[in-house]
């Protein structure tokens, strides 16, 4: 007598089966339920079953099981498994806490630029996001000021094809460089900028070592008042070096300064 089997399904209506991924260190994936998108740091054995703990670039850690079908890699359903063995793992993030490329070769420029206040600026954005930079092409160049912003816009002419992107510091309500900023009308120009007197401000002080950027009077050049109060050496451009020294990745950096930044390189990379 022919045997037929118990199930029914027919082939279309089952669940297509998904791989199943090892949870190694630096995997990056996203928890399908939450969409919580972060970098794996660790799996563990639990009495309710195993689970993996996810960081994102922010820095936020979130446990979840490790259930089937239960996170996405590049878009797609997988399910995690334990590492059958622990095995050397390449950086997963580039200092911006952008996903690393190995390998990746810098693009040609693109049309578009960031301008930047002064030269401390570029090295802060080039220690973060040089990375990122050299992938998408984009070059940052420094002003030494922005008393002639709308000259300056108005010369490099910004247009559909080559956006422009300025980072102002001490950009707040009433200020000598938000006027400036809002001369600058261009549709392909955006000027954004950060709260602090100085990019040096937007160096996390923990990250330096020092319990709080120090308040310097008004009227004296704020750099050298930092330098005193912080009983350093009356020497700038050492104590700018101390202080890039101190930044590895974008935790290193204030909130206000990261998320200027991070509009300006998707603004002027906008297909």
């Amino acid at each position: 007598m022919r045997q037929y089997s118990a199930d029914l399904t027919p082939p279309w209506k089952k669940p297509k089966p998904v791989p199943e991924v090892a949870a190694d260190a630096g995997l990056v994936v996203e928890e399908l339920s939450t969409g919580f998108c972060g970098a794996v740091i660790r799996c563990e054995k639990t009495a309710q079953g195993p689970t993996v703990t996810l960081e994102d670039r922010f820095g936020k850690h979130r446990v979840f099981p490790m259930e089937p079908r239960g996170f996405l890699l590049e878009g797609r359903p997988v399910t995690l498994v334990r590492p059958s063995r622990a095995a050397p793992v390449r950086p997963s993030r580039t200092a911006s806490g952008s996903v690393a490329v190995p390998g990746a070769r810098a693009r040609v420029a693109r049309a578009g630029r960031i301008y930047v206040e002064g030269r401390h600026d570029a090295e802060l954005v080039e220690r973060v996001w040089g990375d990122d930079l050299r992938i998408e092409g984009v070059v940052v160049e420094y002003l030494e000021g922005i008393d002639d912003l709308p000259a300056i816009v108005a010369e490099f002419a910004p247009g559909p094809d080559a956006r422009l992107g300025v980072l102002v510091d001490h950009l707040v309500p009433g200020s000598k460089e938000s006027r400036i900023a809002a001369q600058v009308t261009s549709a392909h120009a955006l000027v954004v900028g950060h709260p602090y007197i100085d990019v040096w401000e937007a160096v996390k002080p923990s990250s330096v070592g020092i319990p709080a950027w120090p308040r310097v009077p008004r009227g004296q050049d704020w750099k050298t008042g930092v330098c005193e109060a912080l009983g350093w050496p009356p020497n700038t451009g050492a104590a700018w070096q101390r202080i890039l020294d101190s930044v590895h990745s974008y935790k290193d950096l204030e909130p206000p300064l990261l998320g200027r930044v991070e509009e300006l390189i998707d603004f002027v990379t906008l297909p």
